[in-house]
């Protein structure tokens, strides 16, 4: 990829700054009200470039670079968490399918996804496993077709989607060496149950899915990469670089709950004075600016090791996640703590933003699994 010129950047920051604060927040207000996002949100968003910013040209993609694509995930993750959600998966799933798939495979999954033609779901979790080499759903081969047993759960988009990337394992295996990743369509297959689980604290709108398989034929052609390379497929590619726009996403969360904060200092009296006066005010939103600021500087460092492809960068984007969470949850808590009692009515912006920010505490993987990851490297001397 090759860096964009200032100008041609500067005029695509403005392009989705226009769309974020304007039918961007209508869109915020009806997914809310509802609690469905509207199909022509999609096509919007597919309509407007903004679901293939980040995949090469030659996927149909508009090739911006990984740092510079955060910076718009930055300013889309002020907007509603639906939002910044579709642009972050659609965005991001390329990046596990196209170093396996052959070209016949991309025609046929990766480019209509990127052109924002079909929805891929990312099929990893289960209610009764990890997220990695202890997962249990299981595939059987019998001459070109795998019959698929198991549950996912938690699995976003699950319920709309019209591709499950999934992660299994061959029957009779356990560990890494045993797995592989399928492509299952979400067309009705025998023995494939859909249960929507989509009533969620906040990231209204989005939906979420329990999936039960009981001997579901897929066929052997949809298998991604060879077997035992579905942790590979499934983690390889995507996880890090996904792991450091959800931090970014935070970033832009908590820059957004700043910006709501500052306007409600301005303007709410107490006693004849206005918040924002009041020191112990300006010390809120004087903390909350350093720890934004200091956040978004290490998950840039994140995105630019990852593009230059430096041995640290995997360890930088544990560290950025595990640091930009931290400081949503700080930044969100005393911007809600601003608006006094005002912030506890939805019909406060403020609201939905808190209830949003407490996602990326679970988004791929949860702090206290960075930590791990960040604390092996430390005492192993791989930082």
């Amino acid at each position: 990829m090759t860096e964009l010129v200032d100008e041609e950047f500067d005029r695509l920051k403005r392009e989705v700054t226009e769309w974020v604060t304007g039918p961007g927040e209508d869109y915020a207000e009806r997914i809310e009200e509802t609690g469905n996002v509207p199909a022509e949100l999609f096509a919007e968003l597919r309509d407007n470039g903004f679901l293939n910013l980040a995949a090469p040209q030659r996927l149909g993609g508009r090739d911006v670079p990984f740092a510079e694509y955060l910076e718009l995930m930055e300013i889309f993750s002020r907007s509603h968490a639906s939002i910044r959600m579709l642009v972050h998966v659609v965005n991001g799933t390329w990046r596990a399918m196209d170093p396996f798939m052959t070209q016949e495979q991309r025609e046929t999954f990766i480019v209509p996804s990127v052109k924002g033609e079909k929805l891929i779901a990312f099929t990893l979790t289960e209610a009764t496993a990890g997220t990695g080499a202890d997962i249990r759903t299981t595939v059987r081969r019998e001459r070109d077709t795998y019959y698929l047993n198991g549950e996912k759960h938690l699995i976003t988009f699950g319920v709309k989607c019209d591709w499950w990337l999934l992660a299994a394992r061959l029957d009779g295996t356990t560990g890494k060496d045993g797995t592989v990743a399928i492509m299952v369509p979400n067309t009705g297959l025998p023995g494939a149950e859909v249960i929507d689980d989509s009533q969620t604290m906040g990231v209204h709108g989005t939906d979420h899915a329990i999936l039960n398989f009981h001997d579901t034929p897929v066929p052997a052609a949809n298998r991604v990469g060879e077997e035992g390379q579905g942790l590979d497929v499934m983690l390889g590619g995507f996880l890090l670089p996904s792991r450091v726009s959800v931090a970014m996403s935070c970033v832009g969360l908590a820059e957004r709950a700043q910006e709501l904060a500052v306007d409600y200092a301005l303007r709410r009296e107490t006693f004849g004075k206005r918040l924002a006066e009041r020191q112990a005010i300006q010390f809120y939103l004087a903390e909350n600016y350093a720890d934004i600021q200091a956040a978004r500087a290490l998950v840039l460092e994140a995105a630019r090791a990852y593009q230059r492809g430096d041995a640290n960068a995997g360890v930088l984007s544990s560290a950025s996640k595990m640091v930009a969470v931290d400081m949503l949850t700080r930044v969100t808590d005393k911007a809600l703590q601003i608006h006094g009692g005002e912030g506890y009515w939805k019909r406060n912006a403020i609201e939905r933003v808190y209830r949003d920010a407490r996602a990326q505490r679970f988004e791929e993987g949860t702090n206290e699994i960075q930590k791990l990851v960040v604390g092996r490297a430390v005492v192993t001397g791989k930082v």
